[in-house]
């Protein structure tokens, strides 16, 4: 039995699963928790790694590896290859005011890059460093995005020209090509305010290339929201909503396509094809925000948020606790709205809560279907999935039946399907894990209630 691993280094943790090659079983496991905050030294990851590699017994059985990671941080290397300064994340907004500057100075975002330029994507950050700290910028000759960074450090490397990654993960730093294939220097120099011809970048590999490691062969890894896609077995057409620290709503396309407005980002999957996505940045959050303020625990925040009835009362929660990126409002705060003395019970808040997340999540499956992709059932998965209210509510607010697989940790079984097929030189399939389905009829009023007043408070506020 040949064993791969596939690593998922995510916001909030590593882990580390050793998998069958030919199967996809799940022979051991092991995890590590990640700092909190915003950015972070990336030598946390490393240790995150070892650690959970060590709680999965160690990898010295192991044929083939590859790490998915969190999207488009900014790890900034010198010509030493160390770290100038922690790494932003994705979830830090002080580039918000880099990303309204870089969509001025470009005029073709969308049909170059797939997406505007947002405060989670690499090129904003590079620029709020070289505004906020330009001596810091002045000394960049390597850009790494997380995953890249980690996957470098396991194969043992200094040398800033061994550096790899992927088409998927590469898509969201805002100067890669997707449907060229290849990174945009221009892109990138304006972003960092200076030429950048000889800022090294990672390497683009093919799906299933592979580069050496130590004692294993090391698959170009990719993006979380591609890794996940590749975990669940995803084919074009279908339509996943990830229910995190973050919400992603992803579908994958056979056919390059693009959203001038920028609600959608298209980013490239990690099998060839493509990934049109949305994502916010408040999701699994709202509930944990929820129980907080009622009390409970996540199990009687579903069982108060069931016994109300649908529209809780006309009481509706607009979820943009940390600002937010679909839309894109990253200065706004979250509203509890329509409370009445009648409806404002424990019950209808929790309720709202639910529904307010799920509201949020239909924005990006409306734009995706914008966009072509007929939306027929959702993939329904997340930390937030194994709430029963938010499976039994979801079907009515997004209007779809919702197939809800079996729990596992997708982003770093997709990494080990793609380890296992770097090892195969070939795209390897697993058998689908178990999937319990769920229908409501649709509640079109909850939606339109919570979009009226979404936009009454963007306008209001003036945060558009």
């Amino acid at each position: 039995m040949a064993l791969v691993a596939g690593v998922d280094s995510s916001t909030q943790s590593c882990k580390v699963l050793v998998v069958d090659a030919d199967s996809g079983e799940i022979v051991r496991q092991g995890s590590a928790s990640h700092p909190a905050g915003t950015e972070v030294h990336p030598d946390a990851w490393w240790s995150a790694f070892q650690e959970a590699a060590a709680a999965a017994e160690g990898l010295d059985d192991v044929e083939a590896l590859s790490v998915g990671g969190q999207q488009h941080g900014m790890v900034v290397l010198d010509a030493d290859g160390e770290v100038i300064r922690p790494a932003l994340l994705w979830n830090d907004t002080r580039s918000a005011d880099a990303a309204a500057a870089l969509r001025l100075e470009f005029d073709q975002w969308a049909e170059v890059t797939g997406s505007l330029p947002l405060a989670s994507f690499t090129n904003t950050k590079l620029r709020w460093l070289a505004d906020a700290e330009p001596e810091g910028a002045a000394r960049v000759a390597a850009v790494a995005l997380p995953h890249d960074w980690l996957t470098w450090k396991i194969r043992g490397h200094r040398d800033l020209g061994e550096l790899v990654t992927d088409r998927s993960d590469a898509s969201g730093t805002g100067y890669f090509d997707s449907y060229r294939n290849e990174y945009r220097p221009d892109l990138l120099s304006l972003a960092l305010r200076r030429p950048a011809d000889d800022v090294v970048l990672p390497r683009v590999l093919g799906p299933w290339e592979s580069v050496e490691g130590p004692g294993f062969v090391v698959g170009p890894g990719c993006g979380d929201n591609a890794g996940a896609a590749l975990g669940l077995g995803m084919s074009a057409g279908e339509v996943s909503v990830s229910l995190g620290t973050s919400g992603v709503v992803a579908a994958v396309s056979a056919n390059p396509v693009v959203d001038p407005s920028g609600q959608v980002n298209v980013f490239a999957d990690a099998t060839g094809q493509w990934l049109p996505l949305t994502a916010t940045l408040n999701a699994a959050r709202i509930l944990d925000a929820a129980r907080e303020m009622l009390g409970v625990d996540h199990e009687e925040l579903s069982r108060l948020a069931l016994q109300a009835e649908p529209g809780a009362g006309g009481l509706t929660l607009v979820p943009w606790f940390e600002g937010e990126r679909t839309p894109n409002l990253p200065g706004a705060k979250a509203s509890l709205l329509g409370a009445t003395l009648g409806n404002f019970t424990r019950e209808n808040l929790a309720r709202a809560a639910v529904e307010g997340l799920l509201a949020l999540m239909a924005t990006g499956v409306d734009g995706i279907a914008q966009l072509g992709v007929e939306v027929t059932r959702v993939k329904l998965i997340g930390g937030a999935s194994k709430s029963r209210a938010v499976r039994e509510i979801a079907p009515s607010v997004l209007g779809v039946p919702i197939d809800v697989p079996a729990s596992a940790e997708y982003v770093a079984l997709g990494a080990a399907r793609q380890a296992a097929s770097a090892l195969h030189g070939g795209h390897v399939d697993w058998a689908p894990r178990g999937v319990e389905s769920y229908e409501a009829d649709p509640r079109p009023e909850v939606l339109a209630r919570y979009r009226d007043l979404s936009d009454r408070l963007i306008s209001g506020m003036g945060w558009a």
